[in-house]
């Protein structure tokens, strides 16, 4: 964010890309506007955004394909690939019978992790405990007579209970459960005397807003952690884990890198080569319920349901597969009941479910493409508002950039399609 307000003072073009009427040394806009003007766009604009691009893309296609000649011996090596797009992979045709469904939907989840550090129960209560401290202390600096509500314990020692597991490498769960009872009861009574000093007239309009706000999440994280530490289960609805990022919640991945991650859980179709995101969310859900929504959006784009649906196990449920039936939609993945004893048949049914899962790797590829390049492995907005709007914006990069598969063959498309967002 800070790198275009650092250039502008410098290089006298991109003051004139601006539109600047004459060279000026000063900053011509503090970082922090940055986020006020993606605040501005809505899930919705966003949405729309990344519909006009993908427009322009395919207009930009079909002009290239309509200008290479129809015998094109070029050596250059990605002349074959372009041979292999299509004009129907992209644009349905005008004589396309109504009742007959036409392209191809890949779709898949993946989670979008936030800039936070890997939170463990005793940790987050330390930090809480802190922050009580420090709320207290700014309570009892408004009167003198506040003082005499201070909780009376030891801070060094309330910090060497929690580095005295905390540094250990694999401390035994009877020591995190002891010291977490222990930090529990810091965190209580640091909670009881900030209601004492309420009640004796400190005033938390004295505070700044995060820290008041900072405050209930801490209440919420109390009343969660004894619950926990009591009951026989590890979970719980709607569980804290960053007392600064409320809305984070833990998303079960299953993967072998991080079986948890924490942060906003995207689900995203690719429709004949484009990609768009059809859902954010940062609670978990399950993302074979997106499939018929996906379908019906793209039959209300293009007037009819897809000839085929690639996309993973979970999403082939029984609801799916009389959904896709009723529609004459082939659905990917493994037939049910015994195989044909018909070997020829069987073969095909073999063959064709190898050609959607390697249809599946366009999806793949804008998860990959947008974690490695477009920084959508860590999403780095803090505030609740801005990350739904940060993530959307990183999906429209990736997914039109410049790189895609069609077929079952990567290709480059022949022109770069614009970048807007």
């Amino acid at each position: 964010m800070r790198k275009p307000s650092g250039r502008s003072e410098k290089m006298l073009n991109m003051q004139f890309f601006l539109g600047f009427a004459g060279y000026s040394s000063k900053s011509p806009f503090d970082p922090s506007m940055m986020v006020h003007f993606r605040k501005r766009f809505s899930e919705k604009d966003l949405k729309r955004i990344n519909e006009l691009i993908a427009e322009r893309g395919k207009a930009m296609v079909v002009e290239a394909m309509s200008s290479l000649p129809d015998g094109d011996d070029s050596d250059d090596p990605g002349a074959h690939a372009v041979n292999q797009i299509s004009l129907d992979d992209f644009v349905k045709p005008a004589d396309w019978p109504e009742d007959k469904n036409w392209g191809v939907l890949t779709i898949d989840a993946s989670c979008t992790p936030a800039d936070i550090t890997y939170p463990t129960d005793l940790k987050l209560l330390n930090e809480a405990r802190e922050s009580t401290e420090r709320i207290i202390d700014d309570l009892c600096d408004q009167h003198m007579d506040f003082r005499k509500h201070r909780p009376r314990y030891d801070r060094g020692k309330a910090r060497a209970v929690f580095l005295n597991v905390a540094k250990q490498k694999k401390p035994r769960r009877r020591k995190i459960k002891a010291a977490i009872r222990r930090q529990l009861d810091y965190l209580q009574r640091n909670l009881d005397a900030i209601d004492a000093l309420i009640a004796a007239g400190a005033g938390l309009s004295g505070l700044k807003t995060h820290w008041w706000q900072k405050l209930l999440v801490i209440s919420e994280l109390h009343r969660q952690q004894s619950i926990l530490l009591y009951a026989k289960t590890r979970s719980i609805p709607d569980r804290i884990v960053n007392l600064v990022q409320r809305q984070v919640r833990p998303i079960v991945r299953g993967k072998a890198r991080a079986a948890v991650e924490f942060g906003a859980k995207i689900s995203v179709p690719v429709r004949n080569g484009f990609a768009f995101l059809h859902r954010i969310s940062w609670d978990p859900y399950n993302e074979g319920e997106d499939l018929i929504p996906q379908a019906k959006k793209y039959k209300h784009e293009h007037g009819c349901y897809p000839e085929r649906i690639c996309a993973d196990r979970i999403y082939i449920t029984t609801k799916n597969r009389n959904f896709c039936t009723r529609n004459n939609i082939c659905l990917s993945g493994k037939r049910l009941g015994r195989p044909p004893k018909d070997p020829e048949i069987n073969a095909a049914h073999k063959q064709q479910l190898s050609a959607d899962q390697r249809r599946r790797n366009e999806v793949e590829g804008v998860f990959g493409s947008g974690k490695r390049k477009y920084s959508l492995r860590l999403i780095m907005a803090r505030l609740t508002k801005a990350g739904p709007t940060e993530s959307p914006s990183r999906v429209g990069w990736c997914g039109h950039a410049g790189a895609g598969f069609v077929g079952t063959a990567p290709v480059r498309w022949p022109t770069p399609l614009p970048l807007l967002i």
